[in-house]
């Protein structure tokens, strides 16, 4: 597994954004992996994680999967959830994605899923992206830690 850059102000992977997760990635080359601890700040319901901060650990896993397949970041432009089961404060899981389309360069597709350590299912996602135009990236690449010149075309 190869570990995947972050960013500084990202709030799922951001090192430097205090309120963030400060999740890292990795990858195989075609799987995205991460590991996720909620905790207790991130409820919703009493002892139940909110489903915004479920949702935004799944959509970045597929950025991620789509940026390792395709070599370019995208936006979300669509992004469909499904909670299977709470994901309670403190309790690891554990969450997987990749890349299931490339529409022409135009659309990308992609499905994630949050398991709990036993393998038991938690929440999954499906999104589509769109990838990021070459004259948005002009800044983005001073907001990597890491070697990202892979996404970059360096």
């Amino acid at each position: 597994m190869k570990e995947l850059p972050h960013t500084h102000s990202c709030f799922v992977c951001g090192e430097s954004n205090a309120a963030g997760l400060r999740l890292r990635f990795e990858t195989n080359g075609d799987l995205v992996l991460t590991r996720f601890i909620p905790g207790p700040a991130h409820v919703g319901f009493k002892q139940t994680v909110h489903g915004g901060l479920i949702s935004a650990v799944l959509d970045e896993i597929m950025v991620w999967a789509c940026a390792v397949q395709t070599k370019q970041f995208a936006y979300c432009a669509e992004l469909k959830v499904r909670f299977l089961r709470p994901l309670r404060p403190n309790q690891t899981a554990i969450g997987s994605g990749k890349m299931t389309a490339d529409r022409r360069g135009k659309i990308f597709e992609a499905q994630s899923e949050l398991q709990d350590q036993a393998g038991a299912a938690l929440a999954t996602a499906t999104g589509k992206y769109m990838p990021v135009k070459k004259e948005d990236l002009r800044g983005l690449a001073e907001e990597f830690v890491g070697d990202a010149s892979w996404l970059f075309g360096k």
